[in-house]
């Protein structure tokens, strides 16, 4: 099932996927007719469910890689296994995973400003919306971009002090 799951999500483009949930759950059942449902829940949706499918893959490459001998390593000393899970390859496999997982939340970071297609007011659609009033696309679109690369440095930022402290030795 999960296989399914992941096949299909990562397949659908992130864009229909936004589509499809902003306009189609309506349709389905009119709870999501409410004012409650809104664009950015819609996007949340959308995007949450989008990605939780490459995170489970890059999470599952990173258990694949360690060794077995770990496993076996915990088992010679006694541990169940909750235990060698969460003592001993749960620890090495966020190592492996956190570059790909960092890249993911700027992925997701930058993806937002697909949202403007279900009328969500994000950063894109802000820029858009001063540069129809004011003619002005280099500045707005600048800021826009200054916004972004700023944001994007504050995770890689916190990607590396995040790879320090999970370091085997200190640097």
């Amino acid at each position: 099932m999960v296989k399914v799951y992941i096949t299909i999500f990562r397949a659908i483009p992130l864009l229909l996927l936004l589509m499809l949930i902003w306009n189609g759950l309506p349709q389905i059942h009119p709870i999501f007719r409410e004012s409650w449902f809104s664009p950015f829940l819609g996007a949340l949706i959308a995007i949450a469910i989008s990605e939780a499918a490459y995170q489970v893959e890059i999470n599952r490459s990173a258990l694949i890689a360690l060794h077995d001998g770990q496993s076996d390593a915990g088992k010679a000393l006694g541990l169940n296994g909750w235990q060698i899970f969460f003592l001993i390859k749960f620890p090495q496999a966020v190592r492996i995973a956190l570059p790909p997982t960092v890249n993911e939340f700027i992925t997701i970071l930058k993806a937002t400003s697909l949202a403007t297609i279900i009328s969500l007011r994000e950063l894109m659609t802000t820029a858009q919306l001063a540069v129809a009033f004011s003619y002005r696309y280099a500045e707005y679109y600048s800021a826009a971009l200054i916004y972004y690369v700023v944001m994007v440095m504050a995770l890689m930022a916190l990607q590396t002090v995040l790879e320090k402290r999970m370091a085997w030795i200190s640097k």
